[in-house]
């Protein structure tokens, strides 16, 4: 008599989103994107400056590049640099104002350490 085992693959985890907006910066985007920035959209980044080797960068384009993830949530589209997404996984954008600065920051739950001044970090 033949035994034949199967064996099905482990259930796969779902990940986190991409990338979450807050209300705040959905709020931002969309006023952005109606005003000034009709009919671009905001490519975000990572690239090599300051102490602690990554910051997150961000640039109007025309359209989407071949390579960019396209990340929707609450009725506005934000692309994603292919090469930052790893870095990206699980990262909440919001919108802050306050005294005497206002603009967008990223909750990040990749990071390991930011530098001094804040605008550098590293995973």
């Amino acid at each position: 008599m033949t035994t034949i085992r199967t064996e099905s693959a482990p259930p796969r985890r779902s990940l986190p989103p991409l990338m979450q907006l807050t209300d705040a910066a959905a709020d931002r985007l969309r006023a952005l994107y109606e005003n000034g920035q009709q009919g671009r959209l905001l490519r975000i980044s990572v690239g090599t400056k300051g102490c602690s080797g990554l910051s997150y960068e961000m640039n109007w384009v025309d359209e989407p590049a071949p390579t960019d993830e396209q990340v929707s949530d609450k009725g506005v589209t934000v692309l994603i640099d292919r090469k930052a997404t790893l870095f990206l996984i699980g990262t909440v954008m919001d919108y802050k104002v306050e005294k005497f600065t206002s603009g967008f920051t990223f909750e990040n739950p990749n990071e390991k350490g930011r530098c001094g001044c804040g605008e550098s970090f590293h995973v």
